[in-house]
């Protein structure tokens, strides 16, 4: 049974705070899209735009101190274009890749309003109900987190919005992850930080926070030799942090 906030245990975290791209946002609902756009190239297309995005990510926040900064809808932009450069067919023999700016901005447009997992309303809501400080904590510049809560309806569920362009550095740095304390008011310890990206998770774990590792598609974790406080495969694990 799920306690009341009133009776919450001393272990029990005060906040809920969710990275949003892979964990509220499914990333890869744009892969239908890719394929309607590149014929039999969508799902490697999606696949590798994330994986250049989170790249690029690490790769301007550990170089020159930072000095090569980006918003990340500037980085997203940016993977995209190498996804497609990459993947796309070639289109004359002049050309190694075509251009692809009408794609590239339909990609875009769509990225800005990823579809939510689908459970993601109801375990709001529930945390909502038990008096729980819920909100985002994620990589993403303020105008696509706005765009991403707004288009899933869920400004009304989340107290918090927090970008890591306040600080200039995207996670892992302890500086992204020391702006859940900074918002909510709350040591890392009493809160818990859900994500779906396992290096995100360890991450967290190792600046303090309680873990949840939201494992949806039945992978292992990192090898370092730390694990997240608890492991699930949907955001509804949330909840069990609740339970007594």
């Amino acid at each position: 049974m799920i306690n009341p906030s009133s009776a919450r245990t001393a272990d029990q975290p005060l906040a809920v705070l969710f990275d949003a791209y892979g964990t509220l946002f499914d990333v890869y609902s744009v892969g239908q899209l890719a394929e309607q756009l590149f014929p039999g190239h969508g799902q490697d297309l999606s696949v590798l735009w994330r994986d250049k995005q989170i790249e690029y990510s690490r790769l301007v926040t550990t170089s020159s101190h930072g000095a090569h900064y980006r918003p990340f809808s500037e980085l997203t932009r940016a993977a995209l274009v190498y996804a497609i450069k990459t993947i796309a067919p070639t289109s004359t023999p002049e050309k190694t890749r075509p251009g692809f700016d009408h794609e590239i901005d339909q990609l875009m447009n769509a990225y800005h309003r990823l579809s939510a997992f689908p459970e993601t309303d109801a375990v709001l809501q529930a945390l909502r109900s038990l008096g729980v400080v819920t909100g985002i904590l994620s990589n993403g510049d303020r105008g696509m987190l706005g765009s991403a809560v707004h288009s899933a309806g869920l400004e009304g569920l989340l107290d918090h919005v927090i970008s890591v362009d306040a600080v200039r550095k995207y996670k892992t740095h302890p500086e992204a992850y020391a702006l859940g304390e900074q918002a909510t008011g709350l040591k890392s310890a009493k809160i818990l930080f859900v994500s779906s990206n396992s290096w995100d998770a360890l991450g967290a774990t190792w600046y303090g926070y309680q873990t949840l590792w939201v494992n949806r598609y039945q992978r292992p974790f990192e090898e370092l030799g730390t694990q997240p406080t608890r492991i699930g495969t949907s955001l509804r694990d949330v909840l069990s942090f609740f339970e007594v």
